[in-house]
């Protein structure tokens, strides 16, 4: 399945219980989870009815938030859960831009200014012809638990364009993101929103974007992060997320007694995430045998050395290149697989880290048949409902993005700190702490998450991310 193809949303069930009794007072009222969230979706539905990505990720916090609400009737009284689903603000806007060739494009806009209860509005920009509403609604959503599980003061927020930066010079890609900060520029700052980078926007797009923005407002102030590190930028961010994932995956199987030394993980995308997972993955002792892009993927049995990690750096970071040039590069030790995910792999530990819904029912089935017993999204919810539910069904350890993927934004949340103080922390200092918050995070998501033995970490994370939210916004008024 290509990576960014249209998700898989789950569809409606049959109840399977009846859906009433009635109550000593006569009225009906609800008494199966699965019925309450259904009515709670047919509103979100009907007020987002074009929006799968968006229905998708509020229907996965609901199935866990609902019951939860029921024992907290405080939050049930002053309707949270509702509220979080709407946006404080939808920013929808035209980026004019010119190419090489003088010819005249226009592209659209976004920022979703999603929930500022806990802090200003963070959270990326991704540039992608996939990027639409829905989207990045989904996103701002995620980006709220995400951000509060961090515990640092951060709101959640995401934006972007359906600009496509692949093919294009470096001289259009900087007009390109001076024309969308000219606009954006209006609705963000450093005790407001603070935008970082996403799928297609790296260290050059985050370069033009901030220089934009400092030439329009003549003030030098932290309102990116991801930035290089000569101008503000903090050690380990492009790391980061990557880092985090492994670090929490290395969490999960402490409750085991293991560790990631001798594992065999399997790692989609070949970009900043996968890249620096199979880093930390190699400097913990595990094994990582492929890595992809929407072309296909490769399978090196061997193990992707950090030699063969620094090939897939320069060949995506720098040449701009396909996967595949590295099944080329390395014909006798590596196999490419066009237009394939590498989910057949069999593996220890799974590590999507592409996109949104590449990992189905079918991928999940494969990688329980094969004996995978930890799955850490890398990537914002690359697996589906379905596959989500296959994984509890058998018991498998998974992480959801709002967790696993958090350190990106934690180290994001450190930047900002760095900025506001004009100092930068060393490298061994930002990777302590990121640390830190990945084992806080893993603590939170096992407080709300355990049942009977096992760790609902999808479950945890909903909850643990909702409660922070939930009590400033009480603490706040009805706003």
């Amino acid at each position: 399945m290509h990576p960014f193809s249209k998700p898989q949303i789950m569809a409606t069930k049959t109840a399977e219980t009846k859906m009433t009794v009635k109550g000593s007072n006569g009225a009906a009222k609800m008494n199966n989870p699965k019925e309450r969230v259904e009515k709670f979706m047919e509103k979100v539905r009907a007020k987002n009815s074009h929006e799968p990505e968006f229905q998708q990720a509020v229907e996965e916090v609901a199935e866990s938030v609902l019951p939860f609400l029921d024992k907290n009737v405080k939050y049930k009284k002053a309707r949270i859960l509702e509220r979080i689903c709407e946006p404080e603000r939808v920013l929808m806007f035209r980026v004019p831009w010119v190419t090489d060739k003088g010819e005249y494009q226009i592209n659209r806009g976004f920022r979703i200014e999603m929930n500022s209860a806990i802090g200003p509005y963070k959270g990326g920009l991704r540039f992608h012809p996939s990027v639409n509403l829905s989207v990045l609604k989904f996103l701002a959503f995620e980006q709220v638990f995400k951000n509060s599980l961090t515990t640092l003061p951060l709101g959640g927020g995401k934006g972007g364009s359906d600009f496509n930066p692949k093919g294009k010079s470096d001289n259009e890609v900087m007009r390109f993101c001076q024309s969308f900060m000219t606009e954006l520029s209006r609705h963000i700052g450093p005790d407001t929103d603070v935008p970082a980078g996403d799928i297609g926007v790296g260290g050059r797009e985050i370069g033009y974007l901030f220089g934009q923005y400092k030439r329009l407002k003549n003030e030098f102030t932290g309102v990116l992060t991801g930035k290089g590190f000569e101008y503000g930028g903090s050690l380990i961010r492009p790391e980061a997320t990557g880092y985090g994932a492994v670090y929490f995956t290395e969490e999960m199987l402490s409750l085991r007694g293991q560790s990631i030394e001798g594992k065999t993980v399997v790692i989609s995308g070949s970009g900043n995430v996968a890249q620096y997972a199979a880093e930390k993955v190699y400097q913990l002792g595990g094994k990582v045998v492929t890595m992809s892009d929407s072309g296909g993927y490769i399978h090196d049995p061997n193990g992707i050395t950090p030699r063969k990690l620094d090939f897939i750096k320069k060949l995506k970071n720098v040449k701009r290149g396909r996967i595949k040039e590295f099944a080329t590069n390395y014909k006798f030790q590596c196999d490419y697989h066009d237009g394939k995910t590498p989910w057949d792999i069999p593996c220890d530990i799974a590590i999507p880290c592409a996109t949104q819904n590449e990992l189905g029912e079918e991928d999940a089935k494969t990688l329980v048949n094969n004996n995978c017993k930890v799955v850490s999204e890398g990537a914002n919810m690359p697996c589906t409902p379905e596959a989500v539910e296959v994984f509890h069904k058998h018991k498998i350890f998974f992480a959801p993005g709002k967790a696993a993927n958090a350190g990106g934004v934690a180290v994001s949340g450190l930047e900002m700190s760095q900025n506001s103080m004009r100092y930068q922390w060393t490298r061994e200092e930002v990777d302590k702490k990121l640390r830190d918050i990945m084992t806080n995070i893993h603590r939170s998501c096992v407080k709300y998450g355990s049942e009977n033995g096992y760790t609902n970490y999808a479950k945890g994370a909903n909850i643990a991310g909702f409660v922070k939210v939930a009590e400033a916004m009480l603490a706040q008024g009805h706003v």
